[in-house]
């Protein structure tokens, strides 16, 4: 993509600014007027003109910003924005009346950061970052069904309901899991990856599925996910004039997708780092989602963050969740 020159990147700027503040495409006369800008509007509109042939921008009576346009204005939100400090007050004072809880933690996080960005937060509690293999158990139950027990270090339990292509028995199983739990035995997740398959196809199967389920404890998603601010979804002007709202809030009741989509995206996030990401999947393909990792590293993680619209106002956003994943990591390592 080309090159912006000074006098672009200020305009594209403007432009995402004025539409994130005011929902109504933006004309180089407005812009001009707003902003006091020192050349005249014919120059703007050449210059949006420029600006929409490159990508940044699409006409909609006036200039809107496109992805691309959204994403080169959050890399300077990312870099410049801070949240200021009267507020920074303001939510400091409120975690120092709650009690040492990390459920009270998690709770009062969501309500803040949702009154503060006016959208939907999430916040996973807390998790071992590094997951180690215990041991698995296979029960036979009835026909081709069957239970997986798998056990992590530390006592963490995970249960799966499977269907297998043919009856085994339970001597069968019992063989299997005695092989998997001597192999496998206080592996790390890195290691489970690196290892090959085994030859025997119910083995085999077991393993993958073992893996696939200490990938989703790696993350952090798993568990108790804290939400609030569902009301500021239909709130949302763009959002109550489409079908965006309805299906966000549908999209909030299916726990696995939400915890595959904060699984995929904070995986390979560093503590305290902002991940924005713009068009969603799953329906949400107008909306924005802003995540950010707190706890400590290499001992316990969780993800927090906001989903609203895509015109969200980021020099806002930003900070409240990178101040708020701060304040969590904060008071985690205060009781260590």
């Amino acid at each position: 993509m080309k090159t912006l020159t000074e006098r672009q990147k200020t305009i594209l700027i403007l432009v995402v600014r004025e539409y994130i503040d005011g929902g109504q495409a933006v004309g180089s006369k407005s812009l001009v007027k707003n902003y006091k800008l020192d050349i005249s509007s014919a120059t703007v509109r050449n210059e949006m003109r420029a600006l929409t042939e490159m990508g940044f921008l699409r006409t909609r009576t006036g200039r809107i910003p496109t992805e691309a346009g959204y994403r080169y204005f959050i890399r300077q939100v990312m870099k410049n924005a801070d949240l200021p400090n009267a507020v920074q007050r303001t939510i400091s004072h409120q975690f120092s009346q709650t009690r040492t809880n990390p459920e009270e933690w998690m709770t009062l996080a969501a309500s803040v950061l949702a009154h503060q960005t006016q959208a939907v937060s999430l916040v996973t509690a807390p998790r071992n970052e590094e997951v180690l293999f215990k041991h698995v158990e296979l029960i036979a139950t009835q026909g081709r069904q069957i239970l997986m027990v798998l056990v992590f270090e530390g006592g963490d339990v995970a249960q799966q309901i499977l269907m297998l292509a043919e009856p085994v028995t339970q001597e069968k199983l019992s063989q299997v899991a005695e092989r998997l739990n001597k192999k496998l035995y206080s592996f790390s997740a890195e290691i489970l990856f690196s290892l090959h398959s085994p030859a025997d196809l119910l083995e085999k199967d077991i393993f993958l599925l073992i893996q696939d389920e200490m990938k989703k404890r790696k993350t952090g998603s798993s568990g108790e996910i804290y939400m609030d601010g569902m009301e500021n979804i239909l709130a949302e002007p763009s959002f109550a004039k489409s079908d965006q709202g309805k299906r966000a809030l549908r999209f909030f009741d299916e726990r696995s997708l939400l915890e595959d989509m904060l699984s995929s995206s904070a995986i390979d996030s560093d503590i305290g780092g902002v991940q924005v990401l713009l068009g969603n999947d799953e329906g949400l393909k107008e909306c924005s989602l802003v995540l950010s990792r707190y706890g400590i590293p290499g001992q316990v993680v969780g993800t927090l963050g906001v989903l609203g619209p895509m015109r969200m106002p980021y020099a806002r956003t930003v900070p409240t969740v990178r101040y708020m994943a701060d304040l969590l990591s904060n008071l985690m390592m205060s009781e260590t």
